[in-house]
């Protein structure tokens, strides 16, 4: 009976604990905190503390739902017909940012990719990246940026068409900032593009598989580009303008 008896005490103590911490946490005011303090240790220890503070909180918090993933708008499966529109979309972008990039480039300075260039013509570390960027770029910044914090600071600025707007915003312009080992261009190109997924995601707030498949893709072509060292084909296209 005293097992039995220290097993459920376990157990309730375990629920009041993780009750509190999900109560805690889904405070309105703690998703800036926690934006805050991944800037924070972001600088004064390393740039990917930016990313872990922010999934660290999200996970705790889909641990104290009990993995109520449509808290994250990611109940939905995934469908031939979201795969296909999420390609097209891909393309579309693609054809977009492909251009922008360079004009912005001639005008701010070169994007700086060099943290990549252990890709080029190297199957080996291509195969690792793509897998990194479609569980890290793809899903767990999805899952962060939008299924988390902008949702959550939509919610705290009201939850109107208006707080998800400036929402996105905000959101687009700190992703963006996160890549400022980029450069000015990197910046401005990273923040606008994150802006669109953040459209394309406001249009359908409960399903955040599009915006993981967009990115995927996207940066699945990138990093393509990057191995094969053509990852400056469109910035000689376009510079010839000039």
């Amino acid at each position: 009976m005293d097992g039995t008896r220290r097993i459920t005490l376990f157990r309730s103590n375990s629920m009041i604990l993780k009750t509190t911490i999900f109560n805690f946490l889904t405070k309105p005011y703690i998703v800036v905190l926690t934006m805050i303090t991944g800037v924070l240790l972001s600088l004064s220890i390393d740039r990917n503390f930016n990313f872990f503070t922010g999934l660290t909180v999200a996970l705790l918090i889909l641990w104290g739902s009990n993995f109520n993933w449509s808290r994250f708008s990611l109940a939905k499966r995934i469908t031939f017909k979201t795969v296909l529109k999420s390609i097209l979309i891909t393309l579309l972008l693609a054809v977009v940012f492909y251009i922008l990039e360079p004009i912005l480039e001639i005008y701010f300075g070169n994007i700086d990719l060099s943290t990549f260039d252990h890709v080029r013509g190297n199957l080996e570390e291509y195969i690792i990246l793509m897998i990194i960027v479609w569980i890290f770029a793809a899903f767990g910044e999805e899952f962060i940026y939008r299924g988390y914090y902008m949702k959550e600071l939509a919610r705290l600025f009201g939850n109107t068409n208006k707080a998800w707007l400036i929402s996105a915003i905000v959101v687009s312009v700190y992703f963006g900032l996160s890549h400022a080992y980029q450069g000015v261009a990197g910046i401005i190109a990273v923040t606008l593009w994150h802006f669109c997924i953040s459209i394309i995601f406001f249009k359908n707030k409960n399903n955040l598989i599009s915006p993981i498949l967009i990115h995927g893709f996207y940066d699945s072509i990138g990093v393509t580009l990057l191995y094969l060292n053509q990852d400056r084909i469109f910035y000689n296209w376009v510079s010839s303008f000039f």
